[in-house]
């Protein structure tokens, strides 16, 4: 089963209409990240059959030349924002991987979803399109990959992620849940919490691929 399958119902209906009227409107209107033909890079990445483990971002990064359609991920060009170079501290505490490269497409094209739940952001202020309708998107996404697959593996860091749970099974899938990786909450349970090799273990448990992290 494809995206374009799976996502059928939800993009021919009215509700979907309205919110892609409001995104054009605001990229017309002001400056607004990642690019727009980079909105929807996870789901090209990673096709609806090939998704093994799903990490929940909040929104896109909103500074010049930062966000490019996966959560936590960063064009080659820009900083390493601090949610991601702590994301590489806990990667090497766990698994002695030392990751150069910020833009985790190779993430992405290993079953890696990387969703945020809003696609969209206005530059420079964080969470500002919050309110468009995205999530009754996003939360379509994880419920189909929730309903019709087996053995994901759901990351939720923080306390807004978390909330998604309610729309997993947690019968059929593998939900592992800890602080965010920001620097307001990294030392509140994100760092030790070794998220690479519980993923990578309970993958080889089910007789999966395990990711390659580095």
């Amino acid at each position: 089963m494809t995206w374009s399958e799976v996502l059928k119902p939800i993009k021919e209906s009215e509700y979907f209409e309205n919110l892609w009227k409001k995104v054009k409107i605001e990229f017309k209107s002001t400056k607004c990240f990642p690019p727009k033909n980079e909105i929807f890079r996870a789901l090209e990445l990673t096709e609806f059959e090939d998704v093994e483990v799903v990490i929940i971002g909040q929104d896109p990064y909103h500074n010049d030349g930062q966000a490019n359609g996966l959560c936590f991920s960063v064009s080659e060009s820009v900083t390493a924002p601090p949610s991601l170079k702590n994301i590489f501290i806990e990667l090497k505490d766990d698994l002695g991987i030392e990751r150069k490269n910020k833009d985790l497409q190779d993430w992405a094209k290993q079953g890696v979803l990387l969703l945020n739940a809003t696609l969209t952001v206005r530059a420079h202020e964080p969470n500002s399109h919050k309110n468009l309708g995205w999530e009754t998107f996003t939360d379509y996404v994880i419920q189909q990959i929730s309903d019709r697959k087996e053995n994901v593996v759901f990351v939720l860091w923080g306390a807004f992620a978390q909330k998604k749970s309610a729309l997993i099974d947690q019968n059929k899938h593998f939900i592992i849940q800890s602080a965010h990786p920001s620097p307001f909450s990294v030392y509140r349970g994100f760092f030790g919490s070794k998220p690479f090799s519980k993923i990578n273990q309970y993958l080889k448990d089910k007789g999966k691929k395990e990711i390659v992290w580095g």
